[in-house]
């Protein structure tokens, strides 16, 4: 088996939870944005918002994997209500993206996994591969990987290949002496799977594995990631 030299990291639902970062920001953010317009906003059901976002979506492509712009717009969309001058719109819309931006980056890492991070960043050539919008510089850990792809970046999403084709020109190493961490088992494992990158399945939650008949290495704590990566691959 190849040696393992670059070794690649999904971020959301990979290094922390993402489900209660993003219900604590969307709180936040909705209150501090009503504190500014002096009055209270629809917002709507959950399902409303994602029907908003798909329309959103359908009128602008890009908006499927350009996150940023995604929010900015689903914003513009609950302040036209509010705002008829367009120049005081654009300028709050700017401002609460980048509160809510803020709220976003209110991580709390799983145990370990920082510690593991730095022990491998002494070995390994590390890279983070994402769909969201987070950035490891703005979480304090930016100085422990060599690059960072966004979908932002690539223009498309994970399972598409882009992420990791980028990954390999960025570092010159070849896929099979690659090993891909993640949490999705479509987006993350499948998709390095089928360019024949080295996986392994971050499976917080235990989730059976019904892609196929080949489950892959799998860990539910960062703790055990290190024994892992000696048994599997001899490192």
């Amino acid at each position: 088996m190849p040696k393992i030299e670059l070794i690649t990291f999904d971020l959301d639902d990979t290094f922390w939870d993402i489900k209660t970062v993003i219900i604590a920001a969307e709180k936040n953010y909705r209150q501090w944005l009503e504190s500014k317009v002096g009055q209270p906003i629809k917002w709507g059901t959950f399902e409303e918002f994602m029907r908003i976002r798909q329309t959103l979506i359908k009128e602008n492509s890009a908006l499927e994997y350009d996150l940023g712009l995604l929010r900015k717009e689903t914003i513009r969309h609950h302040l036209n209500p509010h705002i008829t001058n367009q120049n005081e719109l654009n300028l709050l819309v700017d401002e609460a993206y980048e509160f809510f931006l803020g709220e976003r980056h209110k991580v709390v890492f799983y145990e370990e996994v920082v510690e593991v991070l730095e022990d491998l960043s002494s070995q390994f050539m590390l890279g983070v591969l994402t769909n969201g919008n987070a950035d490891v510089n703005k979480l304090g850990i930016g100085n422990l990987f060599d690059f960072s792809i966004a979908s932002t970046d690539v223009m498309s999403n994970k399972p598409d290949p882009a992420h990791f084709i980028r990954a390999k020109e960025i570092s010159g190493i070849d896929f099979q002496s690659t090993l891909h961490i993640g949490d999705d088992a479509v987006n993350d494992i499948k998709g390095a799977r089928d360019l024949g990158i080295n996986t392994m399945w971050f499976n917080s939650q235990n989730l059976p594995w019904d892609i196929d008949d080949n489950p892959p290495i799998e860990f539910n704590h960062w703790s055990e990631f290190k024994n892992l990566l000696s048994l599997h691959h001899g490192q």
